[in-house]
C-alpha cells in the first residue's frame, strides 16, 4: 500500500453544549462523549461508530467514573478494538490522542479512529451538595499540589499563572496597564470569535473596554486577572473527531474538499512542580514545541492562516503568540477560547480542533493548534491542513523533551525555611468576591540565586496595595518568620 493512502485525515467532527433547564438534570461526562460522536459521525455522512478501530478518551473530573473510557466504549455499537484514556483531564491531552490516533493510522494499524471528550461540571454541581462544581475542581488541584505549594496557597491555577503574568510583564519591560491592554486585545478578539461560532458558550461579542471594566460581573480573581481573562469551566460541553486513513476516508465515499489532513506535531515539558522551574518568564517546552512543529511541517508564521492558543489564562498566548510572532490584533483562537468558547477542562483543544476543520472547509490553509496543560507543565503543538503533505510523516515521534531541556535555564534551589534578605521574582495575589485581596505570596531569590516563599497575610493592607500598584518584581524586602510557620515577606526601605 503506498504511504500517501495511509496519511491520516480527519473526516467527522461533532462538539455538544448541553444546558439544562433549572429543574432538567443534564448530561453527564460520557453523554457528552457519546453525544458529541454521534455528531460526528452525523458530519461525516457515513456510518461510523460500529466500525472504530481506535477510540482516544480525553479524562474528566466532573463525574465520579474511573472507568469513563469503558463506559463510553460500551455505549458504542462496538467496542474499538483499542481504548485509550489519558491520564488525567490535561488540557494537552486531545492533541496528544490526535498525534497518537495518526500514528496509528500511519502505521496501517487503524483505518478508522476517533477521539472524543466532555465535562459536565454543571450536571456535577446540580447533583452534588455544598458546591459539587467548586469541590469538584479544587479537589483536583488540591491532589497535585505539594506541601510547600500548599502551605503557601499556591493550589489552584488562579493561585499559579499569575507568577508568569506578572514576570513575564517584568521581563518585556511592560506597565501594568500595558500588559493590561494586551490582554484586553486579545481576550476581545476571543469573544467576536466566539459570538461567529454556534458552538461557543458564551456568544457576546465585548469590547476591549467591557474585559478591562472591573464591576460585580468582571470582578477581579487573582491579580491582575478578572472573570473575563480567566478559563470559564461551568459548562457542560463535549467534542470529538472522527479519523481515516485516506484510503478509508475516500472509499467511503467522504468528498476530497471535506478532508482535512493531520500535520506532525511536538510535545514537551516543565518539570510538574512549578517551584522547581528555571523561571517564570517563559517556557522552553512551549518554545520546543512551536518550534519543532512548524519545522517538521515545513511552515513558517507566515504560512499559517489560523491558530489556536491555549487561552486558560492570558500569559499563555502572550507567550506563545511571541514565540511565533503572532500579532496581539490577529485572532489567537477558532472557537473562541476557554473563556468564551468555553472551558470544558482538559476537553477544549478537542473543540478547537473541531472548529478549526470546519475553518479549513471553507478554504484551503494550514491552521496550528498550541496545547497546554497542568499549570503551564505540558505543551503539544499540531498542525491540520487542508493540502496533503508531500510526504506522510506518520508514524513520527512527537517527543522534543530533549530539545527543550537544552533550551532551559538552570533550575534554583527550592528553599522551605528560609529567613533573611531576597528579591521579588514573581507573586500571586487572590481576590475574594467582594473585590479584596485575600493575601499574597511572594516568590523571591536570595542573593545567591536560591528560590523561597513568603506570604504577605491579609492585615498588610499597604504591601497589598503596593503589589497592585507598583511593578515590585525585582524590589528587595525579606522574609521573617511567622507564627504558623510560613515566612512573612517584609517590604526593603
Amino acid at each position: 500500500m503506498s504511504r500517501q493512502n495511509l496519511l491520516p485525515v480527519i473526516i467527522g467532527v461533532g462538539q455538544v453544549n448541553d444546558r439544562p433547564g433549572a429543574d432538567e438534570p443534564g448530561l453527564d461526562s460520557a453523554g457528552l462523549m457519546l453525544a458529541a460522536l454521534a455528531v460526528a459521525e452525523h458530519d461525516a455522512g457515513v456510518s461510523l461508530l460500529g466500525r472504530l478501530d481506535w477510540l482516544g478518551i480525553e479524562n474528566q473530573i466532573s463525574w465520579p467514573d474511573p472507568a469513563i473510557d469503558e463506559t463510553v466504549a460500551a455505549g458504542l455499537p462496538a467496542r474499538p478494538g483499542h481504548v485509550r484514556l489519558t491520564a488525567d483531564a490535561s488540557g494537552h491531552g486531545p492533541m496528544e490522542l490526535l498525534n497518537r490516533a495518526a500514528n496509528a493510522i500511519g502505521r496501517g494499524e487503524v483505518r478508522i479512529a476517533a477521539i472524543t471528550g466532555g465535562e459536565a461540571l454543571r450536571t456535577a454541581a446540580k447533583r452534588a451538595t455544598g458546591g459539587g462544581m467548586a469541590n469538584a475542581l479544587a479537589a483536583a488541584a488540591e491532589a497535585g499540589a505539594t506541601p510547600l505549594a500548599r502551605r503557601y496557597g499556591l493550589v489552584t491555577p488562579a493561585d499559579v499563572y499569575p507568577l508568569y503574568e506578572n514576570a513575564t510583564r517584568a521581563a518585556w519591560r511592560q506597565s501594568l496597564a500595558e500588559a493590561q491592554t494586551e490582554t484586553a486585545e486579545i481576550w476581545s478578539g476571543l469573544s467576536k470569535t466566539a459570538a461567529e461560532n454556534p458552538n461557543a458558550w458564551l456568544r457576546a461579542p465585548l469590547t476591549p473596554s467591557d474585559i478591562l471594566a472591573e464591576g460585580p460581573a468582571n470582578r477581579m480573581i487573582s491579580f491582575p486577572y478578572t472573570k473575563l481573562m480567566v478559563a470559564n469551566s461551568a459548562v457542560n460541553q463535549g467534542a470529538a473527531l472522527i479519523l481515516a486513513s485516506l484510503e478509508t476516508a475516500l472509499s467511503l465515499g467522504i468528498p476530497r474538499d471535506r478532508l482535512v489532513f493531520v500535520g506532525a506535531g511536538a510535545a514537551a515539558h516543565e518539570p510538574a512542580d512549578f517551584l522547581r522551574r528555571d523561571g517564570f518568564t517563559g517556557s522552553a517546552s512551549l518554545n520546543a514545541s512551536i518550534d519543532r512543529t512548524l519545522a517538521l511541517n515545513g511552515l513558517v508564521t507566515g504560512a499559517l492562516d489560523h491558530v489556536e492558543f491555549y487561552s486558560c489564562f492570558p500569559c499563555v498566548p502572550k507567550m506563545a503568540r511571541r514565540r511565533l510572532g503572532w500579532p496581539a490584533d490577529r485572532p489567537a483562537s477558532v472557537y473562541g477560547g476557554l473563556t468564551f468558547g468555553g472551558g470544558p477542562i482538559g476537553n477544549c483543544m478537542t473543540h478547537a480542533a473541531a472548529a478549526m476543520v470546519e475553518k479549513l472547509r471553507m478554504g484551503p490553509g494550514n491552521g496550528l493548534i498550541v496545547a497546554n496543560g497542568g499549570y503551564a507543565t505540558h505543551n503539544h503543538a499540531i498542525v491540520l491542513t487542508s493540502q496533503a503533505p508531500g510526504i506522510n510523516p506518520f508514524p513520527q515521534d512527537f517527543d522534543v523533551q530533549a530539545t527543550a531541556d537544552a533550551l532551559r535555564g538552570p533550575i534554583p534551589a527550592l528553599l522551605d525555611d528560609h529567613t533573611g534578605p531576597g528579591t521579588v521574582e514573581s507573586f500571586t495575589m487572590p481576590y475574594g468576591r467582594e473585590g479584596r485581596p485575600l493575601g499574597a505570596t511572594i516568590v523571591a531569590r536570595t542573593q545567591d540565586g536560591a528560590r523561597f516563599l513568603a506570604a504577605v497575610p491579609v492585615e498588610d493592607a499597604q504591601t497589598l496595595a503596593w503589589l497592585a500598584g507598583v511593578d515590585p518584581v525585582g524590589s528587595a524586602g525579606s522574609a521573617e518568620p511567622m507564627v504558623d510557620g510560613r515566612r512573612r515577606w517584609v517590604r526593603g526601605v
